[in-house]
């Protein structure tokens, strides 16, 4: 058995290896990334850009049957399930091929296997022992069933549904969360007969409840069905469909069957507890610095309670790896990590709910919410929604929810705003181009400064 040694070993190469792996690098750090797929994860190869591009398309779809409305004459024939899965996989591709070129650019050792941690700071792969410094375990998650409920035939997750090779004409999807009801923004645009079910009371559930009401709204004009509050009981399906039980008693019959009901952490056959790591329902503990129980052993991303997003594993990655080489990074504000759940429209969110906000500050809490029926630009791309912010009492704001088409592209104003801590009047003298989306920050923080213009009394 060979023994090969490094100032860093990493266990994982999706966003947050990769991303400590890079910096690591730049600090002058030896490193050996350790990955058994693909560079980039999920995030790249199953999950984030593939259904990106997904959506994308079918915003191009809906564009060309509501071409009328525009005055532009064009004529929907369908869609081509070939050339959208081409177009998705080329972008996929084109990315890979790129953080290949990065990982040669860092002289990142990359080895391709099946690591396992055996404990100190060493992984082992097909035979070959890894030894660092330091560790950093980022080995991600994995689509989530429930108790009774097996993947396969026509009962999916989302890297099957990613890889369909036709459009079914009626789906249920299981699960109201992200994952789910970006899917059924995708069918529904694909023209597809969509039924969302979530256990919760309402679609987003995680989001404050100002967004999920507009989720809501906006999904019943686009007739897409929901049933929120109502639980799952079972699936049986055959050659000809799927048949969906509900606890109501009620049956659904479909093409496929969605299961979108989260993540897990993907922890167990690494060796993590056999080593000794602390682990809490799969999650790998660690402190706010990322640190595990074990000596110089981090871990990142997906593993790591929280959320499950590829941009707070990355930033985790580049957080450690600047830990490690001695410069006392800040520690990440889990408050601060934005979330977008890229459906049409878009659900965009940084901070505290409003819920939240009460529990943490009691009920003296501020909010405004301006509607996007006054922003120009919205207008112009014919979305709805809006933008609501909540305050902390005589403090700063302490939460921002978008909801509206293209408010994704807004988060980064609202996590900076969020991040320093800015009061409403810091914020309402800032100058928004016009005409653009982000004025409607700039107008929802004007009002709850006291100075409201384009906002109905």
């Amino acid at each position: 058995m060979s023994d090969t040694s490094a100032d860093l070993v990493i266990l994982g190469g999706g966003s947050g290896g990769y991303a400590a792996a890079f910096r690591a690098a730049e600090l002058g750090l030896s490193v050996t990334l350790i990955e058994k797929d693909k560079l980039g994860g999920t995030c790249l190869h199953r999950g984030c850009i593939p259904t990106k591009a997904l959506l994308h398309a079918a915003e191009v779809a809906d564009e060309a049957r509501d071409a009328e409305t525009f005055g532009v004459k064009a004529v929907f024939e369908g869609i081509d399930i070939a050339g959208v899965n081409k177009y998705k996989d080329g972008i996929v591709s084109r990315l890979y091929k790129g953080l290949q070129g990065l990982a040669k650019a860092h002289k990142v050792n990359l080895v391709e296997g099946t690591g396992r941690f055996v404990g100190g700071t060493t992984v082992e792969v097909d035979g070959t022992r890894y030894t660092g410094k330091n560790v950093i375990l980022a080995t991600g998650s994995y689509s989530r069933t429930l108790p009774g409920l097996e993947l396969g035939g026509r009962i999916i997750a989302s890297e099957q549904a990613l890889t369909l090779d036709y459009v079914p004409k009626k789906v249920v999807v299981l699960g109201g969360g992200v994952i789910g009801v970006e899917f059924a923004s995708v069918w529904a645009s694909f023209g597809v007969d969509v039924t969302v079910v979530e256990a919760l009371p309402r679609l987003v559930p995680n989001e404050d409840e100002y967004a999920s009401k507009q989720l809501e709204r906006a999904f019943r004009r686009r007739k897409i069905g929901f049933k929120t509050g109502v639980r799952f009981t079972g699936a049986k399906q055959d050659d000809n469909g799927v048949s969906v039980s509900l606890e109501s008693g009620e049956t659904l019959e479909a093409d496929l069957l969605l299961v979108a009901v989260g993540r897990g952490p993907n922890s167990a056959g690494h060796g993590y507890e056999e080593a000794g790591v602390k682990i809490d329902r799969g999650f790998v503990l660690t402190d706010d610095r990322l640190r595990t129980n074990l000596p110089n052993v981090y871990a990142v991303g997906d593993i790591v309670p929280g959320l499950q997003l590829a941009h707070r594993g990355f930033q985790q990655g580049i957080f450690v790896a600047e830990e490690i080489a001695g410069l006392n990074p800040r520690v990440i504000d889990e408050r601060g990590i934005p979330r977008v759940t890229y459906s049409h429209p878009e659900v965009a969110s940084v901070g505290l709910t409003e819920a939240q906000a009460k529990e943490k500050y009691g009920s003296d809490v501020t909010t405004f919410t301006y509607d996007l029926g006054g922003n120009g630009k919205s207008q112009i791309l014919k979305t709805s929604g809006g933008v609501k912010l909540v305050k902390a009492p005589d403090g700063p704001v302490v939460g921002v929810h978008m909801v509206g088409d293209r408010v994704g592209e807004l988060i980064g104003e609202a996590q900076l705003i969020y991040s320093w801590e800015a009061f409403p009047e810091d914020v309402a003298p800032l100058i928004h181009a016009h005409p653009t989306q982000t004025e409607a920050l700039g107008e929802a923080f004007l009002a709850l400064a006291g100075k409201p213009l384009h906002v109905h009394s």
